[in-house]
């Protein structure tokens, strides 16, 4: 969206002072001279300087409608929406035959108040005028139009979901965004843009606002719900940009997202993790390569069983300018090449905002592109017979108009988690809890089955004479006619982690120097409650 802001405003100006502008005609020199100043302001994204300038215009020349429009644009641009379609519906009164762009802007502000009709009559006027239009402009008006269409289908056929605002222990008047969940649903991260944490700076040469901090919340037993939500503690959070993209479905590794000039690891943007020891988040350090490039990475997640990585970067190869990517474990500490997810997952657009499901095949992801209800909707794709899934939107009122971030999801399926822009929240972004009781999120015609969700194996191995922990196990598990179901090895703490279907399976755990473990295990199931089963294993010589 912003690209697509960038493109409208400089072809805006520039495209105009090429062909000229017939109702910008002032006879005061003063109103000619001050409009090419805010013009130029307005080039260099000083939306409240080049607003103030033009208001100036405005005075003497109350009944142009090109200079309403410039207000409108201004104001559209601090999305100041009411504002500007005011500005801009003046402008129409005043001149039928005002500027196009008008038609486009007004069209884009009826698609965010979810008023489609209109915003497609709009839209349709701005590609049907008969003054020559700049292509990445028609280009533009040509996928609000597709996805207004998108989104009056998907209106028609809502899915069965109740959503929640989380309140004001996790959410505030400031940008609330990016929840992520552990795989038993007992702790939540996300990023925020209040000012009570140690980086509560002001981004100057960004946004203005305050830069990004990551919370986290516990579960409440009290309650049953996140407790009040506070700055995670340790050396995470600094006096830059520090945005959560994802935990461990274990709750073992905290992703982040670093971009600060002054440290030549986090300039442009890449990708950090912290892991946690006794308790203590460690101090976050680079994914390096192949994920982290000269080029912009935004996030990344771990599948479950710790062998891959998928990752969002604008590096060549890609289909658009920010795709999601997936790479493989070689080895302990070696990767592979890293894979485009391909044109069936990726477009011209944007894709970001990955999260993989518990059950390892399950990917949910956000992008901007014509299937969308407007700016970023949450799309699903599974992985089977050696493929990606055509993705499927995953519908209102889960999407809207508004802009929604990365979904997140238990192991028992039973609630999800979004960040959303949408009307009624508490700030800018908000997190947003999901009911799935009637949506079975992880099927593909989204039918209830008996149990939608997974149980949780996990445990930590030690040596059986000295008692210290063991890591790089192999732990397997395999179902009654020895195939391997799923498999991951113990990490530097010796804990292993697995999500699995209700079942009884075989327990395989190999040590170069240990003798092997083969024991049957039961995984139950249950429809109210994420299942655990916990087992620790003393491993002899």
């Amino acid at each position: 969206m912003k690209k697509l802001t960038y493109i409208f405003l400089f072809l805006t100006i520039v495209g105009f002072s090429q062909k000229g502008e017939k109702d910008n005609v002032f006879t005061n020199a003063g109103d000619a001279a001050r409009m090419a100043t805010a013009k130029q302001k307005l080039y260099a994204e000083d939306y409240v300087q080049a607003m103030n300038i033009f208001r100036e215009v405005e005075k003497n020349n109350p009944g142009d409608a090109s200079v309403k429009y410039y207000i409108g644009l201004c104001y559209f641009n601090l999305k100041l929406y009411d504002f500007a379609k005011a500005s801009l519906l003046k402008a129409t009164e005043i001149n039928k035959g005002v500027k196009p762009e008008t038609h486009l802007l007004l069209g884009e502000i009826y698609q965010m108040e979810e008023n489609y009709d209109l915003a497609l009559t709009e839209l349709n006027t701005f590609t049907s005028s008969s003054v020559t239009l700049e292509k990445e402009l028609v280009n533009d008006a040509e996928l609000h139009a597709s996805q207004c269409s998108t989104a009056k289908t998907l209106l028609a056929n809502p899915v069965d979901v109740t959503i929640t605002n989380l309140g004001s222990g996790i959410n505030s008047k400031y940008d609330d965004k990016n929840p992520c969940i552990t795989a038993d649903g007992s702790q939540l991260v996300f990023t925020t843009r209040r000012p009570e944490t140690t980086s509560s700076e002001v981004d100057y040469e960004g946004d203005g606002k305050h830069y990004e901090n990551i919370y986290i919340a516990g579960i409440d037993s009290s309650t049953g719900n996140f407790a009040h939500a506070a700055g995670v503690s340790g050396s995470i959070n600094t006096k830059a940009h520090d945005a959560c993209t994802s935990i461990s479905a274990d709750g073992k590794q905290i992703f982040i997202y670093y971009n600060d000039n002054r440290d030549k690891l986090k300039r442009g943007g890449n990708i950090f993790v912290s892991k946690v020891t006794n308790g203590k988040w460690k101090v976050p350090v680079s994914l390096g390569k192949p994920i982290n490039t000269s080029y912009w990475e935004g996030g990344a997640c771990v599948s479950p069983d710790g062998k891959k990585y998928f990752f969002s970067s604008e590096r060549p190869g890609g289909y658009g300018k920010s795709d999601i990517w997936m790479v493989e474990r070689v080895r302990k500490s070696e990767w592979g090449e890293p894979v485009n997810l391909g044109a069936e997952i990726n477009s011209g657009h944007d894709e970001g905002g990955m999260f993989l499901a518990p059950d390892g095949k399950t990917l949910f992801f956000c992008s901007n592109g014509s299937n969308s209800m407007g700016n970023y909707d949450i799309f699903k794709t599974s992985f089977e017979n050696g493929k990606w899934s055509s993705p499927v939107n995953l519908g209102y009122p889960i999407n809207t108009a508004a802009k929604e971030g990365q979904l997140t999801l238990s192991a028992d399926a039973k609630f999800a988690y979004l960040s959303s822009d949408r009307k009624g929240g508490l700030g800018e972004n908000d997190i947003y809890k999901i009911d799935l009781k009637e949506f079975a999120i992880l099927e593909k015609d989204s039918r209830k089955k008996n149990s939608n969700g997974l149980s949780i194996l996990r445990g930590t191995l030690r040596d059986g004479v000295e008692g210290y922990v063991i890591p790089d196990a192999e732990v397997a598990v395999n179902d009654a006619k020895g195939s391997t179901i799923s498999s991951t090895t113990t990490n530097e703490n010796g804990e292993y982690f697995l999500t699995l279907h209700g079942a009884n399976y075989v327990l395989v755990i190999r040590k170069k120097g240990y003798q092997e473990i083969n024991e049957p295990i039961e995984v139950g199931v249950s429809t109210k409650e994420t299942i655990i089963v916990e087992k620790g294993y003393l491993l002899k010589r």
